[in-house]
């Protein structure tokens, strides 16, 4: 059996300021470390028999702060990198509700329909991350963790459940939130949903789904 723990990295400032961050590389604020300090703690007496993480400094700090404890490396994967926003990165949420309305209207409806335009849409953020999926549970037979994004990590556990990505918001997935699938017999099986626990109020969750 493979148990697969799907983390979101730590908070950022654009995830306070809600500001769209795509490829761009933003790196964890101060809360944000102590989030991915928690959560290592948290994780600290468990057996991990791999980290791997978005090449994106804001989950690769997160992941590196969880591989510490446990001596692991951390292996970058390019199929984790966070959703392609396109022209959308670097906006505030409000700026992408004034500026592109319909598209916008579209993505809060019918997100599976979207491509933002110099970006991508989701079934090419599914087909990718689904690779990584696939090579870690041909891998490894325990547990490993994988660090990456709130778009990314939504469209796995929509696919992993057997839902297409028109389900994208019926999930969500806090900073530093753990879900877990164990995987066995080709089946992947929900075992634990974006839990936050460890976090206290030093990781408090945004209220907003960004």
């Amino acid at each position: 059996m493979t148990e697969l723990l799907l983390v979101r990295h730590g908070e950022t400032e654009w995830n306070v300021s809600e500001v769209f961050r795509g490829r761009i590389d933003v790196d964890l604020n101060q809360t944000g470390v102590r989030q991915a300090e928690l959560l290592a703690e948290h994780l600290k007496t468990a057996s991990i028999d791999a980290v791997y993480s978005s090449p994106l400094q804001r989950a690769l700090m997160t992941a590196r702060i969880i591989a510490d404890p446990h001596g692991l490396e951390v292996h970058s994967e390019l199929g984790l990198t966070d959703f392609h926003y396109g022209v959308w990165q670097g906006m505030s949420h409000q700026e992408v509700k004034e500026k592109y309305c319909k598209l916008y209207a579209l993505w809060t409806h019918h997100p599976e329909q979207v491509r933002v335009p110099e970006g991508e849409s989701l079934e090419e953020v599914r087909t990718r991350a689904m690779a990584v999926i696939q090579k870690v549970t041909a891998t490894h037979h325990g547990a490993a963790v994988l660090v990456s994004h709130r778009v990314v990590n939504k469209v796995l556990i929509c696919a992993l459940l057997g839902l297409d990505n028109s389900h994208f918001w019926n999930v969500q997935q806090d900073n530093c939130g753990i879900t877990t699938f164990a995987y066995q017999n080709g089946r992947f099986v929900l075992t634990g949903h974006n839990d936050t626990s460890f976090l206290g109020r030093t990781g408090k969750s945004l209220k907003s789904d960004f």
